[in-house]
């Protein structure tokens, strides 16, 4: 492989070397910021810019992923009419989820969190995000390659993307109504991306409740051996 192929880091300015006081400092404010992120399932009506979503999914689209083909589509849904159709369909799925398709044991880790098959948020929040993860595709536009890593890309994707949502001054919902199938029904995606993740985005309603057993974070002597 020639030299062309490749560009000096130092040439493209894009890395910032750092004193290890600095380092600590912005490490340490970047947890403070980011312990504050709560999912969040009662979300006000209140309007977001588009924009705002743009420059988010933008970043998301920066994380790394397998040879670099970014196996994934972010489908930004504010339409009302779109909504209900995909709170309807995922309620359907959620419906027979929790009237004994997950099974005892997954019902009982989710009775703390107090959820069921009623999703409104699907509707009140101004924004959603499904997140598709393609089979095929490649560093450009319209290729056909076979993609790698496509889980773990995807899923490092959508953690930017919660991480940039948190960080504009966003709340978010993770969901994952099994099968999401139906995503690809309403959004007009073709059979070869698999629905991901539906991300709820917006702003608390006044009255939003954080669950005790959410607050409960492992601490770092518990997630953390170092060698």
């Amino acid at each position: 492989m020639s030299e062309k192929d490749f560009t000096p880091l130092a040439e493209l300015g894009d890395f910032i070397a750092r004193a290890d006081e600095e380092m600590e400092a912005r490490a340490a404010a970047f947890f403070e910021d980011i312990k504050r992120r709560h999912t969040v399932r009662e979300f006000s009506d209140a309007p977001v810019p588009q924009s705002v979503m743009e420059s988010c999914i933008a970043a998301a689209g920066r994380a790394p992923s397998g040879a670099n083909h970014q196996p994934w589509h972010f489908c930004l849904v504010g339409d009302a009419k779109t909504k209900a159709q995909i709170r309807a369909a995922a309620e359907a799925e959620e419906k027979a989820f929790y009237e004994g398709r997950a099974g005892e044991e997954w019902l009982d880790a989710l009775d703390p969190l107090g959820t069921d098959e009623h999703k409104p948020f699907l509707e009140t929040a101004p924004w959603l995000i499904a997140v598709f993860a393609q089979r095929r595709g490649g560093v450009h536009a319209g290729d056909d390659k076979k993609n790698y890593y496509i889980n773990e890309s995807v899923g490092i994707a959508c953690g930017f993307l919660i991480a940039a949502l948190h960080h504009a001054g966003l709340a978010t919902l993770t969901h994952t109504p099994k099968p999401m199938t139906f995503l690809n029904e309403k959004l007009a995606r073709p059979s070869t991306e698999k629905p991901y993740l539906l991300i709820v985005a917006g702003k608390p309603a006044g009255d939003a409740m954080i669950p005790d057993h959410a607050l409960i974070k492992k601490p770092l002597e518990e997630i953390l051996t170092v060698f």
